[in-house]
């Protein structure tokens, strides 16, 4: 894929199309302008929006020329445009910068703060402000952090260096350590080792855990200090699962203060920052990719405890 002609905006890449080939384009129809291959390919936009963008200018080839609305159908082609940008509240919490060089930034993230622009969480995602306020228009997240988890995230700087920090995460190279305060147990014996099989479905809010699977998910839990029917955990997991941690912790029957999806999904506005998860990714250690040396980041957030 050619790389977009048009620069970022308010920190976002732009989206892009490709238009399918005659055959493919004769066997849903045919398009007789790239209008109607635009109207047919983008529904959640309405026709009259797309006309809109048309006479602003937004959709462009290639080269970053302008499209016609009534400029005729060629196959093999991709157009580029900039989204619609949805209505967002600003969630609570300042996007701290741990730390800064020429290969990566460590951002210390606040709850309710999506890492990547998806769905509602675009503008005030984590990347998308770093790029903006950092002026780097390459950032780009080496792991994940649910947007309900507080804590350390590390980002490369440039594209180049990208895959390097990435497969430290693949490969399980990087230590991360969380902190948790979620119920307590007085039968379960600490440190416990958790191990199961979970998948996540796309579209389905909550994970699942598979009994008749080989574990794919495995989570250190250790008990810090307890007050009445609360714990404060240090937790560290071996691998990196969609909501692991949260669903290591409720499996137990010890779920964390203040989890929307375990276990049981609450309704909660986009806008509710009331009750954050209480989560946070604490520490990170790895050996640097490039240059081999020791690096650890923490994170100077605390746990309502």
């Amino acid at each position: 894929m050619p790389r977009s002609p048009l620069p970022l905006r308010h920190g976002l890449n732009s989206a892009w199309v490709r238009t399918p080939s005659d055959a493919d384009a004769t066997a849903v129809g045919g398009f007789a302008t790239m209008r109607a291959f635009l109207v047919h390919k983008i529904p959640r936009l309405t026709p009259d929006r797309i006309d809109e963008m048309f006479a602003d200018g937004r959709f462009v080839d290639e080269s970053g020329t302008p499209i016609d609305a009534d400029a005729t159908f060629r196959a093999n082609r991709f157009v580029f445009f900039h989204r619609d940008l949805p209505d967002e509240a600003l969630p609570p919490g300042e996007l701290t910068v741990l730390h800064r060089d020429d290969r990566v930034v460590v951002l210390d993230k606040p709850h309710f703060t999506s890492t990547i622009p998806r769905g509602q969480h675009v503008l005030h995602s984590a990347v998308v402000r770093a790029r903006r306020d950092l002026d780097l228009p390459e950032l780009s997240p080496a792991h994940r952090l649910d947007r309900l988890t507080a804590g350390v995230l590390l980002c490369t700087t440039r594209r180049e260096f990208r895959s390097a920090y990435q497969s430290i995460f693949e490969a399980r190279q990087a230590t991360k350590v969380y902190e948790a305060i979620a119920g307590f147990r007085d039968d379960l014996d600490f440190p416990l080792d958790v191990s199961s099989h979970i998948v996540k479905r796309r579209g389905v809010l909550q994970a699942l855990e598979l009994p008749d699977l080989p574990p794919n998910a495995h989570t250190r839990v250790e008990l810090v200090e307890h007050r009445g029917d609360q714990g404060f955990y240090r937790i560290t997991p071996l691998t990196g699962r969609t909501h692991q941690i949260r669903l290591h912790l409720n499996s137990l029957g010890i779920p964390i203060v203040g989890d929307p999806f375990y276990p049981e999904v609450i309704d909660q506005a986009l806008d509710d920052f009331t009750v954050p998860l209480q989560l946070l990714a604490r520490e990170l250690r790895f050996v640097d990719p490039v240059d081999g040396e020791g690096r650890v980041y923490r994170s100077v957030r605390n746990l309502s405890w």
